[in-house]
């Protein structure tokens, strides 16, 4: 079977990769913490400027994942046994950042029975012993629509609650064989439950070029209001590997910045849209927004 041809990515997604001593510094303290990071498993093409700018998403639950998304280059597979003491080290490469806002992530962990929401608590709770004044983002799993686990992080007080959506709900099968477009949604909504209680954010991301149509972003962003998703970031889908799904178009700037007006106009507060706009990008400026 031929492979899929692969589009030629436009000058406007060039970038210039610099690595000064901060992204060095960055680069060695992940290492010695013996730590996992989305910017590098997921190649992320912000990776030089935010390591630049001592600003990192950290991976917890290892590096193996339970799901099969096409468009993901994190390993995929049995994971290994959870490493409780990640939390600790999580907190001590926070302290040793001087990190004012921090992002974490995770892979999916379906083997545990909660998800791995208990490492989550354990996680936050860490950073905020070793870092008082460090803000959280958490951008979590579906947990498999377990409310019981979402309520384990929840109570670890985030500010901002992240789940991703990722695309579409008609391009599911072929981009999210293992998750539920729906039920992403309804983690949205039940953690904006805890906005009654303190004032967290509730944030989702996108990722284009894989053959939506304008009507079905449309809806999808429809929906995620109607979710009580606040925040929603938009960027260009770029395949990690030749192996990956291939980008079957590639948005110019100008249409994101269309997408963005349609999105709050559509009732979400705040749409963060570009070419490079990843769900962590610059995530300490949607704490205001």
């Amino acid at each position: 079977m031929p492979k899929p041809k692969q589009l030629r990515r436009p000058d406007w997604l060039k970038v210039k990769l610099e690595t000064g001593d901060d992204y060095k510094d960055l680069k060695e303290l992940v290492g010695d913490l013996s730590l996992n990071t989305v910017c590098q498993e997921a190649h992320c093409p912000n990776l030089h400027e935010c390591w630049n700018a001592r600003t990192a998403t950290f991976m917890i639950l290892g590096d193996i994942c339970t799901r099969h998304c096409s468009f993901c280059s994190v390993g995929k597979g049995r994971p290994g046994t959870v490493d409780l003491d990640e939390p600790r080290r999580i907190g001590e490469a926070v302290k040793r950042m001087d990190c004012r806002h921090a992002v974490i992530t995770s892979v999916d962990r379906d083997d545990l029975e909660d998800g791995g929401a208990g490492v989550w608590a354990a996680t936050i709770w860490a950073v905020r012993e070793a870092r008082s004044g460090t803000t959280l983002e958490v951008l979590i799993p579906d947990f498999q629509g377990d409310e019981t686990a979402l309520a384990t992080v929840m109570e670890a007080r985030p500010e901002v609650l992240a789940h991703n959506v990722e695309t579409v709900p008609e391009l599911y099968r072929r981009v999210r064989p293992d998750a539920n477009f729906q039920q992403s949604l309804s983690v949205l909504k039940t953690a904006s439950r805890w906005k009654d209680e303190y004032p967290v954010r509730i944030k989702s991301g996108m990722m284009l070029g894989l053959g939506e149509t304008r009507d079905q972003l449309t809806c999808a962003m429809e929906q995620l209001a109607e979710h009580r998703c606040e925040i929603l970031t938009m960027g260009q889908y770029l395949p990690p590997t030749r192996r990956h799904l291939p980008v079957e178009r590639f948005l110019p700037p100008e249409e994101f910045a269309e997408l963005k007006v349609l999105g709050e106009s559509l009732g979400l507060v705040h749409v963060e849209a570009g070419p490079f706009v990843r769900s962590s990008y610059r995530a300490e400026r949607h704490l205001h927004v």
